[in-house]
């Protein structure tokens, strides 16, 4: 049964697939890696510390298959491909700026919470030790 509070959340709501598709880890750095300029494959994996050759093909496939990047090959000796966000994709640069700009803001306060919980959580883990 759709949830009618947050319709988002129901599992056949196209902005959900889409956000799936848009908004993981390593498709938003993607977008911020190719924000400035078209990219070759190995160039963009290089500036994304971490991500594996195949996390990276799988991403840019899924980001190319929604219109948001597109793939072309260049006539050259080898033959080589590069990447750039297409004008579908630079709608995503505001959300996505702003998305950045809340990081920067609050990531003390990120921070602290994590601290705070990982406390609770050790005095949690000392108390059932103790019994």
């Amino acid at each position: 049964m759709p949830n009618s509070t947050y319709p988002m959340a129901a599992a056949d709501c196209p902005s959900r697939v889409i956000l799936d598709q848009i908004a993981d880890k390593w498709s938003v750095l993607v977008l911020a890696a190719l924000c400035n300029e078209p990219l070759r494959f190995n160039a963009l994996r290089r500036q994304l510390e971490g991500i594996t050759q195949k996390a990276l093909s799988h991403t840019l496939r899924r980001l190319e298959r929604n219109g948001i990047v597109e793939r072309r090959v260049i006539a050259s000796a080898p033959v080589a491909v590069e990447y750039r966000i297409t004008p579908l994709g630079r709608t995503l640069e505001a959300p996505f700026q702003a998305l950045h700009q809340w990081t920067l803001q609050y990531h003390h306060e990120v921070e602290k919470a994590r601290s705070i919980y990982d406390a609770r959580q050790q005095a949690l883990e000392d108390e059932t030790e103790g019994c």
